[in-house]
């Protein structure tokens, strides 16, 4: 790319009058107009040539230069301070599907007319049941008239037995009938039968038959009296498969 194109600074006028050099003196009166013009002369050849130093016509404009080359890459900065770990987040929910088959209702129901069974202790009915899952829960119910009467204070105890054991899972299924005004005799007035029911469920069984048993029995440290079950009446055991 070419300069620019600068004129040179002109020096001063009266610096050029005092460089030029002087006439000698004159011998005779009669040169001393000839030696003033021929200086007149000089004078204005100087000032014209100072005048002519600042008529210099510039220059057309040169191509513009080319881009230069990308420059090398620079020293890489220092690491930067680590920054703080955030805050603690709150604890997510954990969610689990499930992707059990739908489920299909298993249900029975035994039933007896005028079951009319008047033993005190052992085995009322039983209803057996297929169970199709091991994870699932049975509900059971006994729905039948319940009686109780004794000389003295008694108590009698009816309750659910799966395969000959009582539930554990969690506590045992029962109901209990108390009766602290006795009689002389156990033929007294005092003999009140009511429909009354057993319910529950029962977890931890596994899968296949299941006996399914009502059973009537003692209350812990009280006597016997004279029970009866089902009289007169349609009594039954409803056992029902349930998803847990």
């Amino acid at each position: 790319m070419r300069p620019p194109h600068h004129t040179a600074p002109r020096p001063p006028l009266l610096l050029l009058l005092l460089l030029l050099p002087l006439p000698p003196a004159p011998s005779g009166a009669a040169e001393v107009p000839r030696a003033k013009a021929k200086a007149q002369i000089r004078q204005r050849e100087v000032v014209d040539l100072y005048n002519g130093l600042g008529t210099c016509l510039q220059g057309p404009a040169g191509v513009p230069g080319r881009d230069g080359s990308p420059g090398a890459n620079g020293i890489p900065g220092t690491p930067g301070i680590p920054g703080r770990d955030g805050f603690k987040g709150e604890k997510g929910e954990c969610l689990r599907e499930s992707f059990e088959e739908s489920w299909t209702p298993n249900y029975k129901q035994c039933s007896w007319n005028s079951l009319n069974y008047g033993i005190d202790l052992g085995k009322i009915a039983e209803c057996t049941f297929t169970k199709m899952r091991s994870h699932s829960a049975l509900r059971v119910l006994f729905s039948g008239s319940l009686r109780l009467k004794c000389r003295s204070a008694c108590c009698q105890r009816w309750y659910f037995t799966f395969n000959g054991a009582e539930c554990a899972g969690p506590l045992p299924i029962e109901a209990i009938i108390y009766l602290d005004q006795g009689s002389p005799e156990l033929n007294s007035t005092i003999n009140i039968h009511r429909t009354s029911s057993v319910e529950g469920l029962c977890e931890g069984i596994g899968a296949g038959l299941v006996d399914v048993a009502i059973w009537v029995g003692t209350c812990s440290d009280y006597p016997k009296g004279d029970a009866s079950t089902g009289w007169n009446s349609v009594s039954r055991i409803i056992i029902e498969e349930l998803p847990k």
